[in-house]
């Protein structure tokens, strides 16, 4: 099998069991691929090397070592590739990254088996037009896309529609629209549902209104969603909260259902109520009684 790797950068501090995970894979009959610079900084041998975009395209299985963020970025590249992701949690939270270190090899020889089943996950298209353009810049999200206000602590002003019909103007710091997946992200955050990942929705969650009546909403995922920035200073557009673009007023955001969904990898049979049970520490009170 062709495996490929990707890894959080700064994780020097994982070089010597990153090798010992390739040797062990390389043993078993897997092929390694990894970028260049990874391939540099962490001593990797045994590996062959290409560019991150091509990654997906030329393996079978990715596996992500570090933090949600980092499988978060790794999914941006996917597009039209099929390769499923293995989420390794290096970091603390880890709501993707669902697979520990000590859970590693026996996730790898599931992997090998073919015995692993796959959670696929939605994700969302956003196209931004400015200044009266007709070409759109387009993004893809696995979990957000948010209009939020700079360091400015005036309120920023947005139109909304739903399916071409205006929906409410938000006098807010800002809007987040978030898939299943996303909801246990920044919507989480802002007071959002948790919303179960297989449901086909998109969910409306605005920080902080003016307005208190302004609650989050969830509706198909085949809606679309309209934005159109009516004032503001400093207004930011940001996709997984780490890519991000300047907005102007009268901007206008359109989200939909993205045409690319990503595969994860679930190679035990841990479920979606268990992770929130573990990560937010559902029911410890209980336990300790």
């Amino acid at each position: 099998m062709k495996i490929g790797i990707f890894v959080k950068p700064d994780r020097l501090d994982f070089a010597r069991q990153l090798r010992d995970i390739v040797q062990w894979l390389c043993a078993h009959g897997s092929e390694v691929v990894v970028e260049e610079r990874i391939a540099a900084d962490f001593e990797l041998s045994q590996v062959t090397v290409s560019s991150g975009p091509e990654i997906p395209r030329i393996v079978e299985v990715i596996a992500v070592f570090g933090g949600d963020g980092t499988l978060l970025s790794v999914a941006r590249l996917i597009g039209n590739a099929r390769a499923p992701i293995l989420g390794v949690n290096l970091g603390t939270l880890g709501f993707l990254t669902g697979v520990t270190l000590d859970e590693l090899y026996p996730a790898f020889e599931t992997i090998l088996a073919g015995r692993h089943r796959l959670d696929r996950r939605n994700m969302l298209k956003a196209e931004v037009r400015q200044n009266g353009g007709h070409t759109p810049t387009v993004f893809h999200a696995l979990n957000d896309v948010v209009v939020n206000k700079g360091t400015v602590g005036r309120m920023i002003s947005l139109d909304v529609w739903i399916n071409g019909d205006f929906t409410s103007a938000f006098r807010a710091d800002g809007m987040i629209v978030s898939t299943p997946t996303g909801s246990t992200a920044y919507s989480l955050s802002a007071g959002g549902p948790i919303v179960y990942p297989a449901l086909e929705a998109i969910t409306l969650t605005p920080i902080c209104p003016h307005t208190l009546t302004h609650r989050p909403l969830v509706i198909p995922a085949k809606g679309k969603v309209g934005m159109v920035l009516q004032s503001g200073e400093a207004v930011t557009l940001t996709i997984d909260g780490q890519v991000g673009v300047s907005l102007q007023v009268g901007a206008e955001v359109i989200c939909t259902e993205s045409e690319y969904q990503v595969d994860l990898i679930q190679p035990t049979e841990r479920n979606f109520f268990e992770v929130l049970h573990q990560k937010l520490k559902w029911g410890d009170r209980w336990q300790r009684r």
